[in-house]
């Protein structure tokens, strides 16, 4: 199918490029409410054609949409909005049902239904408004005759609000897209020391410490389960539970292989020297997630040892545990009772095991879309830090950061452009799915 939108002939094929970015932002903006609308028919698609620009010239056929038929998408598009704001204020009266209350989970679980919801319910309610505005000022504009200075006045009324309108469209198509069921649950993140002996195991302490900042920022809650502390500082691994907002959506983006190059402090040389450590994010899961066999399971019981008094250093209160099929193994000792250790060393284990299948999910999902936003694999290079040039190379995006900012916890910058990077794709991907092949 080609559609022909002056001066420009969009035209729907299957294996052709894909638009550029540039393409998309130019869109016309009926154009954009199909793509809005293809989100909410993207279940019901399995098929992802490719979209190309091409002049009216060289068109095989062409279609011209009439006035009705666009009508038709939007009202469709407004319809499932409509829907979407009525369950939205469903969700908000079980709130005070007596029956919802009294049930911890079920209560959690309409809370974060009902917070996914709020932002695409009002941008659509502003965005009916504006609507409303944009229409009045248009009729306005026609009513004046005459008029000059109200027709001016009418015509910079419609110059004000378009934009806007554009502005909440691409919003609402951002708010729509298809969420990670991960996005909002709490994460165990574990640092190890790659190559480099003693230098990685510092990096590795270094890069604790930038996410314990950065943690701060988001009024997020931490605290080390597991930690093995390196010969001259640093951590050859540490594990820390990480709790608040959406922790997994952000810090997912910190999965992978960080590479640090500098002096290290016991060169004497001075030759720079190249190190890494290597970051695996794992989202919490209970045993609903994840089924794990009783003989699947070894644990054993050890003493602790070190700080804690004679309870850790005589009663063996450190638990070792082991998952036979993978041949993971997890050894607690952070707790002063056998139990709690057990408790944690189950939670990481359950962490482990749901991250590897989550992974698995990921990598087929990336090879189906394609993505360039990284491959999410932990072996993947992420990102360098280069302390002679005092930058922080983000390779996945080809950019340069200061490094101190990063090292002071502002992550912010360099996670919101790998989200939007992948909203971008994804937003390619609807775009192209949404479109009819000939």
């Amino acid at each position: 199918m080609i559609i022909h939108v002056a001066p420009l002939t969009y035209t729907c094929r299957s294996n052709e490029d894909p638009i550029t970015s540039r393409q998309l932002r130019i869109m016309p903006r009926k154009m954009m409410r199909t793509a809005l609308l293809s989100i909410f028919c993207l279940s019901a698609t399995s098929h992802c054609s490719a979209f190309m620009i091409q002049s009216p010239s060289i068109a095989s056929r062409q279609l011209y949409p009439s006035p009705t038929r666009l009508n038709e998408f939007d009202d469709a598009m407004k319809a499932r909005l409509d829907g979407i704001r009525t369950s939205y204020q469903t969700l908000t009266a079980r709130l005070a049902d007596p029956d919802v209350l009294s049930d911890p989970n079920l209560l959690k679980q309409i809370m974060s239904d009902r917070a996914q919801a709020q932002d695409i319910v009002s941008t659509f309610d502003d965005y009916c408004k504006l609507q409303e505005e944009l229409a009045q000022a248009r009729e306005l504009f026609q009513e004046a005759g005459d008029d000059n200075e109200l027709r001016e006045m009418a015509r910079d009324e419609v110059k004000l609000m378009e934009p806007q309108v554009t502005e909440m469209e691409e919003r609402m198509m951002r708010l729509l897209l298809p969420r990670d069921k991960n996005d909002n649950r709490n994460v165990m993140l574990e640092i190890r020391a790659g190559t480099g002996g003693s230098e990685a195991a510092i990096f590795t302490g270094d890069l604790l410490d930038v996410y314990r900042k950065y943690f701060a920022t988001q009024n997020w809650k931490s605290s080390v389960v597991d930690s093995s502390p390196g010969d001259s500082g640093g951590y050859t691994k540490v594990t820390m539970e990480v709790k608040g907002d959406m922790v997994y959506s952000k810090l997912k983006w910190e999965a992978g292989v960080h590479r640090v190059q500098r002096v290290p402090a016991t060169e004497t040389q001075g030759r720079v020297h190249t190190s890494t450590a290597t970051i695996a994010v794992m989202p919490e899961c209970d045993e609903i997630d994840i089924n794990i066999g009783p003989k699947d399971i070894e644990m054993s019981t050890t003493r602790s040892g070190g700080a804690g008094g004679q309870n850790v250093n005589k009663v063996e209160t450190a638990a070792d545990l082991v998952h036979k099929p993978t041949g993971i193994r997890i050894k607690c000792t952070q707790e002063r009772s056998q139990l709690k250790n057990k408790e944690l060393a189950m939670k990481i284990l359950l962490a482990k095991l749901y991250d590897i299948e989550n992974e698995k999910r990921e990598m087929e999902e990336r090879a189906r879309r394609g993505s360039q936003v990284g491959t999410g694999s932990r072996s993947e290079k992420v990102r360098t830090y280069n302390w002679k040039d005092s930058r922080v190379s983000e390779h996945r995006l080809n950019q340069n950061y200061p490094l101190q900012q990063v090292l002071n916890g502002d992550l912010e910058p360099l996670i919101e452009s790998l989200i939007a990077k992948d909203q971008e794709e994804k937003l390619k991907e609807l775009t192209l799915g949404s479109a009819v092949v000939k």
